[in-house]
């Protein structure tokens, strides 16, 4: 077991969070966001509360316990607090189904998922009175409302819960088939018509989908025969269906190890920590790559892995559709991808060598150095302001300001709104800029360093401030009242008073 100090969101305070050794710091900040508080969190006590509100059965538990620690399956946010008062549900990760050199375990994948449908059927039956975040309220549904005289009592769920798979692109890439291809396409579809026809065993065979044309991958034929065999029997006492879907982004992928929530491409070779991902390793050697050999081939000039473009994503959506019972939202194929770790909360941190420039300008009379540190695409994550002749408290301030704006890049916030904010802004010192031609006059240090980030980095050159827009009134400290127009003097005005000492 390992130790990390971390926290759901940059604001909180950090807590210590206590998992299996090989998983890394996205996995803790996860789990701190699915265990409420602010205390201490253990994985094995924090799972220990659901599962024992979700079985009984010592060797149900274990098992529960085996798919959390192999990364297998999770329960839904809900069920970590043991809040039962909706559908209970598992996340999936297709990806750690998958066994180097022997493929995709589909006896593995229905046997688990046979285990998980079992426990929301009786997770249903048991706490089905608690399952009120589900009724519909009178007031918004006219249809429902019943008399006052007839006591109404809450219907029997539709459903036991749901199974939401995640990390597909992954799980392709472990048996070496890509996202953007016929043979993935048939592989995900063969893998989510399983995952249905398993869940809908027991419920009659109305409730089955349609087979897939093809599957692709060793061994799963026979394994979706068996379970069609066993789904298509009629019933008299049909199960209460669990459906089927794909996850959205959210803690429980991250405490998965999920490189891509449900039917998502992943669209990074590069884990936050700058190694090579997993499902990198996986396409590189199912290529016959090593790391070393695949990157003499790049600087060779050679595309090793193209990633995929982003209607591939619309492609897989077209593709699953009527394998599973609940699609997540259409994919915008004109939408650039996000990065799955800034969505968490995650920081970005830069290389320990990195790009940049380092500016020395002059902003009336006062020396100032501009130091910027670049990622590998280019783009701003770090600022640096230094003034030199200034006093301790003035360069502290600089520096410190320059350091909140570094970490506000490297969690996405955006440059233009810092240059929306800060350019132009007027305090001393003031005046001509000498040393960079991108500007010249400043109203303020800050004037100058984001118009500069502004032509550096946006490739919009903003034009100076005319001088005379910023003036402000005389210092009233001074005595620079006048007389009017007729020669008097104004009133109650005071001389200065020289005091020697």
């Amino acid at each position: 077991m390992n130790t990390h100090q971390t926290a759901a969101d940059p604001d909180a305070p950090l807590r210590s969070v206590t998992l299996p050794a090989e998983w890394d710091t996205d996995a803790a900040a996860a789990l701190a966001q699915l265990v409420p508080g602010r205390g201490a969190v253990n994985i094995s006590a924090a799972a220990s509360c659901w599962v024992e509100a979700l079985t009984h059965d010592e060797a149900t538990a274990r098992s529960l316990t085996w798919l959390l620690l192999m990364r297998q399956a999770a329960p839904t946010e809900s069920l970590w607090s043991c809040s039962f008062d909706r559908s209970p549900g598992f996340v999936v990760n297709l990806a750690a189904f998958v066994t180097p050199g022997e493929g995709f375990a589909s006896e593995t994948f229905v046997a688990a998922l046979r285990l998980l449908c079992s426990i929301l059927r009786e997770t249903t039956r048991s706490k089905a009175e608690l399952r009120n975040g589900e009724l519909p309220l009178p007031e918004m549904f006219p249809a429902h409302r019943q008399s006052e005289e007839k006591e109404t009592l809450p219907e029997a769920p539709a459903t036991a819960g749901t199974i939401l798979l995640t990390n597909l692109d992954a799980c392709l890439a472990g048996v070496g088939l890509g996202y953007d291809s016929e043979d993935g396409r048939a592989a995900a579809c063969a893998i989510a018509a399983l995952a249905t026809l398993t869940t809908h065993c027991g419920c009659g065979p109305d409730s089955l989908p349609l087979p897939p044309v093809r599957t692709v991958l060793p061994g799963l034929d026979q394994s979706l025969r068996a379970v069609w065999n066993e789904a298509a029997t009629e019933t008299e006492t049909p199960l209460l269906p669990v459906e089927t879907g794909f996850s959205a982004p959210g803690p429980v992928d991250g405490l998965l190890g999920a490189e891509a929530c449900g039917l998502a491409p992943v669209f990074s070779l590069l884990r936050p920590s700058g190694q090579l991902a997993k499902s990198t390793l996986d396409r590189l050697r199912a290529r016959n790559f090593t790391a070393e050999t695949a990157l003499a081939a790049a600087l060779a000039g050679e595309e090793v892995l193209p990633l995929p473009a982003a209607s591939a994503h619309m492609a897989m959506y077209r593709a699953l559709t009527g394998f599973v019972d609940h699609m997540p939202a259409r994919p915008d194929p004109e939408a650039p991808p996000l990065n799955r770790h800034l969505e968490r909360g995650m920081r970005r941190a830069l290389p320990h060598r990195h790009g940049g420039f380092v500016q020395k300008t002059t902003i009336g009379g006062h020396r100032l150095f501009l130091r910027t540190g670049e990622y590998d695409d280019g783009t701003l994550g770090e600022l640096s302001l230094t003034p030199t002749r200034e006093s301790a408290m003035a360069k502290g301030l600089m520096e410190s300001f320059g350091e909140a704006v570094s970490i506000g890049l490297q969690y996405g916030a955006p440059l233009e709104e810092y240059i929306n904010s800060f350019a132009y802004s007027c305090f001393g010192p003031a005046g001509t800029v000498e040393g960079d031609p991108v500007a010249e006059y400043a109203t303020s240090m800050l004037d100058y360093a984001f118009r500069a980030l502004s032509d550096a980095y946006l490739g919009k050159r903003m034009p100076d401030s005319p001088p005379d827009a910023h003036e402000t009134d005389p210092n009233p400290l001074l005595p620079l009242d006048f007389a009017d127009d007729d020669g008097n003097p104004p009133p109650h005005r005071r001389g200065l008073r020289l005091v020697v000492s």
